[in-house]
């Protein structure tokens, strides 16, 4: 039997998020959810995802784009008629190695953390407010100054059909280039522009206890405490990017964009955490190059069957 949900109050903030049942994305969804007057609707695979109370959660598996379209059906349904205020578009994950594929035939991390939220932006940008604001979780490992596993450049069509299986964190790191150059691309629609709508990449910094990757095996979480977190350690005294944070801090953080709570300085679409503090730091070169953004926006709408409508 099918719960019928209640109307939105007139003069709710609604909230729309993706990877807000883990990680950064679930102490974000704490703070958001005990703001006043705010409906917050989640996207959630699966079944059984514990949220707070009053959170309503609809079916989403941003490996496929047909689940994808019907998500974001489904919350037009449920707004009826109500304008979204924030579309939050948190989810992430990791790969070992690129030769997974999604039923639509991209590769697994190239389509859940760039194409799928590509698709979700585009179809939900029509219904979102004046004044709203739209913000895709990148990552600073985009950056070439940042670390060496960043990529050099990059080929779409190679990143959505691998040619032979690669290293997982380079595809990483290549959607969250992805991501920053969505938020680029969006932010310079026309009809973005003439609504006054917001558009920001959010970076959390290097965080802790995210599970990427999944759930790390007790060995695995053993290594992690006794070798990689040490050496970071060490490392961040000299690369502050490599100071680990905490999911506590940057789900804060995630939160007071969503809310408006923070506002960043006019220009600025890359919001970034680093040791803790707000800072806004100049994208990495790839992400600047135009060019490369127009071609993944026009590419990207190729693969996921809707026009191009390229900025101006």
């Amino acid at each position: 039997m099918t719960i019928q949900q209640p109307p939105i109050p007139a003069g709710t903030r609604v909230v729309v998020m993706t990877g807000a049942t883990s990680g950064i994305g679930a102490r974000a969804l704490e703070h958001i959810a005990a703001e006043p007057t705010t409906t917050v609707i989640v996207g959630a695979r699966g079944t059984g995802r514990t949220v707070p109370a009053g959170v309503e959660t609809l079916a989403l598996d941003l490996t496929s784009l047909d689940a994808v379209r019907k998500f974001a059906a489904a919350v037009i349904a449920r707004l009826d008629g109500t304008p979204i205020d924030t579309l939050v578009l948190n989810a992430g994950m990791q790969v070992e190695r690129t030769d997974t594929t999604t039923a639509d035939g991209y590769e697994t991390c190239f389509a859940v953390n760039h194409l799928a939220h590509y698709l979700l932006a585009r179809l939900l940008a029509p219904y979102l407010a004046d004044d709203a604001r739209v913000i895709l979780t990148t990552s600073d490992t985009h950056d070439r100054k940042v670390t060496f596993l960043a990529p050099k450049s990059i080929d779409i069509q190679d990143l959505a059909h691998p040619a032979k299986p690669g290293f997982g964190m380079r595809a990483y790191t290549a959607s969250k280039l992805c991501n920053l150059l969505t938020a680029r691309s969006l932010a310079e629609q026309p009809r973005v522009r003439e609504r006054d709508i917001e558009v920001y990449a959010f970076n959390p910094g290097f965080t802790g206890g995210t599970n990427l990757g999944g759930e790390s095996s007790p060995t695995q979480e053993r290594i992690m405490r006794a070798v990689v977190f040490p050496i970071f350690k060490i490392v961040g005294r000299f690369k502050p990017e490599y100071n680990m944070g905490t999911p506590e801090r940057a789900g804060e953080v995630l939160a007071q964009l969503t809310t408006g709570a923070l506002t960043p300085p006019e220009g600025h679409v890359y919001v970034s955490v680093l040791k803790g503090e707000v800072t806004y730091p100049k994208p990495g070169e790839l992400a600047l190059d135009d060019q490369l953004r127009d071609d993944l926006w026009t590419q990207s709408a190729a693969m996921v069957g809707l026009p191009a409508l390229t900025p101006s």
